[in-house]
């Protein structure tokens, strides 16, 4: 299914300005659809040159409080001639249309109206029409309106008519991703003294959670919030947001927190025709969820304290394992106990990175270049290896990256220890050589090369036979841990490549 953005693009001239501002309409308008108890679909104006204009549906919600009018979705439908008549008038008038009688949609009688949808320019100016929003209600389940549903659909007006103004909807904060709370968590209708003229159940439920006992009703809703919050800043904040909504502007949510609870307010300015008249203000107890944010938030931060211990916990005992061997005169197992330490320590180096980690996951370029780096200062005197990186791992999970970090180390360290051969003689000129690791994502695969221009593998050599711990290391873990494969050759131009295939998905 094309996106609204695509729709409009292939379909009509609108410019980036306008198209944001369908965005934004079609990422608010879910409001607006439960007040009014009906389908939205908003359509743009189509020009077919020498045929008469039509109209094509580009988004479409449904109600949540109401059934839909429409079971199969309207995106992508383009209608032209009477069918579109309405949506006409409304465009070439520049009024809301409500005239007319219900039509049919198979067994479904619906009502028809057409808001033409305006575009105000940072300057105050309002543009032309650019498109039209179908509100399009189910006649099936008609009945007396109770006082709540009249609340409703009289907000609903108003909002529609400022939709027609261009003031609908606002500019969205900074950080702001959606639209909670809804109409069904809790409404609140202010006059435009700030007194409250209607508060549905769920919104009386969420201020008795915040202590007050009484009705809303009649109550200046911006003096109560701040005196129920308990932090007086807050309360003057929450304050402040109510009036700002009753002159008209759309200030950001607000959460007020009294008696261990929380409440998410939305405050929303109620201007048709430019003229304010009061606010909506949306209400949601959120008390549980933050409960669980802050539950999660005591984890993550147990969950990083956890790996900030046993970071320095593996590297006390690297500097005891380096402490060994300076005590060992036997140079086998000073050599043993050395790449003990650069184990231990590369093993370290994700533990520190998880421990600044929100998640559970690194960004692994950082490890692998320090670990390269390690590698090169560990070479033997007399050899200069350049080692580099060509690629990015990017961020991966910490069950990948701590058996990764290891396999990396262990085959640097070979290729940097064994791949170059040791200068002799008091002339010898310095070895110098050049190790790159690889790396590319494909088909959910990391593919890894370490790659070096040394003297290659030693003829006869099976990495399934060979007696050396970093290789058995790199098979048990690339095999094992990491569930992929690790195959060692003779590059073609000199020296030795590993070839790394590890699954990025894990199977539970």
């Amino acid at each position: 299914m094309s996106t609204l953005r695509d729709l409009v693009e292939e379909h009509t001239h609108l410019g980036n300005p306008d198209i944001d501002h369908l965005h934004r309409l079609a990422a608010d308008w879910q409001l607006l659809s439960d007040l009014s108890f009906a389908d939205l679909l908003l359509w743009v104006p189509i020009d077919h040159g020498y045929h008469a204009p039509g109209f094509l549906c580009v988004a479409h919600v449904r109600p949540t409080t109401a059934p839909t009018a429409y079971p199969d979705d309207q995106v992508g439908k383009l209608f032209g001639g009477t069918e579109v008549a309405h949506l006409a008038v409304a465009r070439n008038q520049g009024r809301i249309w409500r005239e007319g009688d219900p039509v049919w949609y198979g067994d479904t009688p619906a009502r028809h109206e057409a808001i033409p949808v305006r575009r105000r320019a940072a300057d105050g100016e309002i543009g032309d029409v650019i498109a039209i929003v179908g509100r399009d209600t189910n006649l099936s389940t008609a009945r007396t309106p109770s006082q709540l549903e009249l609340n409703y659909l009289t907000t609903a007006d108003d909002l529609a008519q400022m939709v027609a103004d261009g003031t609908f909807p606002p500019v969205p904060h900074p950080g702001e991703t959606t639209s909670a709370p809804r109409v069904g968590d809790g409404l609140v209708r202010l006059d435009g003294s700030g007194k409250v003229t209607y508060a549905s159940p769920n919104a009386q439920s969420a201020y008795r959670r915040l202590g007050f006992q009484g009705n809303l009703v009649g109550e200046d809703l911006a003096a109560l919030s701040g005196r129920l919050a308990e932090d007086p800043l807050e309360g003057t904040d929450a304050t402040n947001r109510v009036h700002a909504a009753l002159r008209g502007e759309a200030p950001a949510r607000k959460e007020v927190e009294a008696r261990g609870a929380t409440v998410l307010m939305r405050a929303l300015p109620l201007m048709p025709a430019g003229v304010p008249i009061g606010a909506l203000v949306l209400v949601r107890d959120v008390t549980e969820v933050r409960r669980r944010d802050r539950a999660l938030i005591t984890k993550d931060a147990t969950i990083r304290e956890i790996h900030h211990r046993v970071k320095n916990n593996l590297q006390t005992v690297a500097a005891l394992l380096r402490l060994q061997a300076r005590r060992v005169s036997a140079p086998e197992a000073r050599t043993a106990l050395h790449e003990s330490v650069r184990r231990v320590a590369s093993i370290a180096l994700v533990h520190e990175t998880l421990s600044m980690s929100s998640d559970e996951v690194v960004e692994f370029d950082g490890i692998v270049d320090r670990v390269a780096a390690a590698a090169a200062e560990g070479a033997a005197p007399g050899r200069r290896i350049d080692l580099r990186r060509d690629g990015a791992f990017g961020v991966l999970p910490a069950e990948i990256a701590t058996p990764l970090v290891m396999v990396l180390n262990e085959l640097l360290l070979n290729a940097v220890e064994h791949g170059f051969p040791a200068p002799s003689g008091e002339d010898a000129e310095d070895v110098a050589g050049e190790v790159v690791i690889a790396v590319h994502r494909y088909r959910r695969q990391l593919h890894v090369t370490v790659a070096d221009d040394g003297r290659g593998l030693p003829a006869g050599f099976d990495p399934a036979d060979t007696k050396r711990l970093g290789l058995q290391i790199v098979r048990t873990l690339a095999t094992g841990e990491l569930r992929g494969s690790i195959e060692l050759r003779n590059r073609a131009g000199g020296g030795t490549e590993a070839l790394l295939a590890i699954p990025l998905k894990r199977d539970k």
